[in-house]
């Protein structure tokens, strides 16, 4: 059974930074891509980021691209997701996902 545990959200303002982690156990970390998506109160669940198996390949959303950077330790078993210029559309809970596993996510609020 795959687990993947997120931590580093918070309250900050707009402008500041985050990084995200998912820690991941259960699976071969290395040969799995792995997502991030966001759950925002009025939007609902949709994509940030992802990033292939070696972290040669990543993805991102329109709303975010140019502000967020995905990366994996595939040592550690961890995924971070690094935002700068947050902004309040940001807010939400962000979720990691991978080999059909979602973790319990963790909660990101912008707000000045």
């Amino acid at each position: 059974q795959v687990l993947l545990v997120e931590s580093g959200g918070g309250l900050v303002q707009p402008g500041e930074s985050l990084r995200l982690s998912c820690a991941a156990s259960g699976h071969t970390f290395s040969e799995a891509a792995l997502s991030w998506y966001r759950q925002a109160p009025v939007t609902g669940r949709g994509f940030v980021a992802d990033i292939g198996r070696r972290g040669d390949s990543t993805l991102s959303a329109d709303a975010v691209k140019g502000r967020i950077t995905i990366s994996r330790e595939n040592a550690k078993n961890t995924v971070y997701l690094h935002m700068d210029d947050l902004k309040t559309d940001d807010t939400g809970v962000y979720y990691c996902n991978t080999a059909g596993s979602w973790g319990a996510g963790t909660q990101v609020t912008v707000s000045s």
